[in-house]
């Protein structure tokens, strides 16, 4: 169902998906592979902020807020990927009202502990010792 939505995307080595800063409307599956999330410091150089593998996703956020993307995305390895763009995500929505809820409690719940992992880093950095 939600799969026929999808496009299959494939990505070399060091091929970037979508860069910091670009505008974004699609969430990507990693099938496949490896890929680097990188933020830009102000002096333009680039941090990894974390490496992500099948089966997880990324670029959820673009779905929700359509703001610009917030990291720059590169395959670490060959990938493979499935594309669902927004439209396609509210195409399932009124054809699987459920599915669509289902879909949507699991980008909150991989949200919420994103957001948790994040706050557990800053309060490790922040506490004097650690």
């Amino acid at each position: 169902m939600l799969a026929e939505l999808t496009q299959q995307k494939k990505y070399t080595e060091g091929e970037v998906v979508f860069e910091q800063g670009d505008v974004g409307d699609s969430l990507y599956l990693l099938v496949e592979g490896v890929v680097e999330v990188l933020q830009k410091r102000s002096d333009g150089s680039e941090q990894l902020i974390t490496e992500l593998q099948a089966p997880e996703f990324f670029g959820e956020m673009s779905l929700i807020d359509k703001e610009y993307r917030s990291a720059t995305i590169r395959a670490k390895s060959e990938a493979i990927m499935l594309c669902l763009t927004n439209e396609n995500l509210h195409s399932f929505a009124r054809v699987y009202k459920n599915g669509f809820t289902l879909v949507v409690i699991n980008i909150a719940r991989v949200l919420s502990a994103r957001l948790r992992e994040t706050n557990l880093k800053l309060l490790k950095k922040n506490t004097p010792g650690q």
